[in-house]
């Protein structure tokens, strides 16, 4: 067992900030066993999920959002999930915490592959969280990996399709006539594409391996 370092400390500071626990503690230690995962979660449920693993005592983050929603009658600041659909639980995958979010009112399943669910690095979930405690300005945008097939959303390319062949800056796009196995090579600003929901670059995206329950 390790003692808490000095990095450990300042996460524990920061997650009393933010209102949740970043390192998963047996009797105040931290315990490696505990690993983060994300979890996949039914429409407009991610609250009603968090609610219940709070419930039972499972360790979990769903970072939040402040919104302006308008009504007929009044406007009201509401807090609203960054990631929709998603949450994120730190347990330990050999006891019993497993089944119990699973079992949770909301929940679908854990993101992995065929496996199991797939842990994800801490400080991966620590850079989100500092991000949010430093309330900087950001936007949400999908991660852009070499070989997705992406679409020019603005400028003279604009509804353009293409798979994106380089990750620098800027980035290069292949636009290709398939049949004919020929393609031109061109610049683009990765600030001007999105990725296409198609079912092989949905395959390759953040939610392309489930365990169903």
């Amino acid at each position: 067992m390790y003692g808490p370092s000095m990095n450990e400390t300042i996460n524990s500071a920061l997650a009393d900030r933010l209102g949740v626990s970043i390192l998963a503690r047996s009797n105040g230690v931290y315990d490696p066993e505990f690993r983060w995962y994300a979890v996949w979660t039914r429409s407009r449920q991610e609250k009603v999920a968090s609610a219940m693993l709070s419930t039972l005592g499972v360790q979990h983050y769903l970072p939040l959002k402040s919104e302006l929603r308008q009504w007929s009658d009044r406007k009201q600041m509401v807090e609203m999930p960054i990631f929709s659909g998603y949450l994120f639980v730190r347990i330990n995958l050999l006891r019993d915490s497993r089944l119990q979010v699973l079992k949770s009112p909301g929940v679908v399943a854990f993101v992995g592959n065929q496996t199991g669910p797939l842990p994800i690095p801490d400080h991966e979930i620590e850079h989100i969280q500092t991000v949010l405690a430093a309330r900087v300005a950001y936007s949400l945008c999908p991660s852009l990996n070499k070989g997705d097939r992406v679409r020019v959303v603005q400028g003279a390319l604009a509804g353009v399709e293409g798979i994106l062949v380089s990750g620098n800056s800027p980035s290069r796009l292949l636009v290709s006539i398939e049949m004919i196995r020929q393609s031109l090579s061109v610049n683009v600003s990765r600030d001007d594409v999105e990725l296409v929901n198609t079912s092989s670059s949905w395959s390759r995206g953040q939610a392309r391996h489930r365990e169903e329950m």
